[in-house]
């Protein structure tokens, strides 16, 4: 027979999850192309006052005050990366945040010669 405090899904262990679907309003998700993983995120409001109560967006604009990827945003956060990219969004939309492409490294080809070069020797060739 279970009692009251055998499920596992308590109050206190759904509090973080009820808590980011009402942040989100229950959105879930977003449909912006422009935030992938990668994508470089930044603080574009410094000294304007930020309109959204909530603690999670003031931590996102701190971190923002330097380029953050959205993956590093969500990392710091501890939030699901879906969640995070709603929360980014809505920055955006309030003209707090602007997303930058993402940092590419100069000499990617050359880079990847290299490790083709490395790989056939390994190989023998």
């Amino acid at each position: 027979m279970n009692g009251p405090h055998d499920d596992p899904w308590d109050e206190e262990d759904a509090g973080p999850v009820v808590r980011l679907y009402a942040l989100t309003r229950g959105r879930g998700g977003t449909e912006r192309a422009e935030l992938s993983l990668d994508s470089m995120v930044v603080d574009v409001g410094s000294g304007l006052a930020l309109r959204r109560t909530e603690p999670e967006y003031a931590e996102i604009v701190r971190l923002c005050r330097v380029p953050q990827s959205v993956a590093e945003v969500s990392a710091q956060l501890g939030v699901p990366l879906t969640l995070t990219k709603v929360l980014i969004g809505d920055l955006i939309d309030d003209g707090r945040l602007t997303v930058r492409a993402p940092v590419q490294a100069p000499d990617d080809a050359a880079g990847l010669d290299l490790l083709r070069s490395i790989a056939n020797s390994l190989r023998g060739g």
